[in-house]
């Protein structure tokens, strides 16, 4: 997605796991606002994940099936989190280039 095609990225992905866009002035549509609550609790969900692994990884006892999990669930935050930061940062002004883009993931 290049910024000046007025492409909204969208936080969830399609069939194969593509990517998925909108195409939209209306800021306020049913589809953008979906979008926008969609990337609020992705980013919610990310901050959860984060206070567990501060708990999890200061307890001595967590188990490498506790922290398997938790990379686990911390890597599918951390791609929702890049993916929210890419389709954010398209849309500011002067959009910005994050250092992911462009490689296969």
């Amino acid at each position: 997605m290049t910024p000046s095609n007025g492409l909204r990225l969208l936080p969830w992905t399609g069939p194969d796991d593509k990517p998925c866009y909108l195409s939209t002035d209306d800021t306020a549509g049913y589809l953008s606002r979906l979008a926008d609550h969609a990337e609020d609790m992705q980013l919610e969900l990310g901050t959860e994940f984060l206070d567990h692994a501060l708990e999890v990884l200061a307890d001595a006892d967590s188990g490498p099936e506790e922290l398997r999990i938790l990379a686990t669930d911390l890597t599918a935050a951390l791609r929702d989190t890049l993916r929210v930061a890419t389709s954010r940062g398209h849309r500011l002004p002067h959009p910005i280039r994050l250092a992911h883009e462009g490689s296969s993931s």
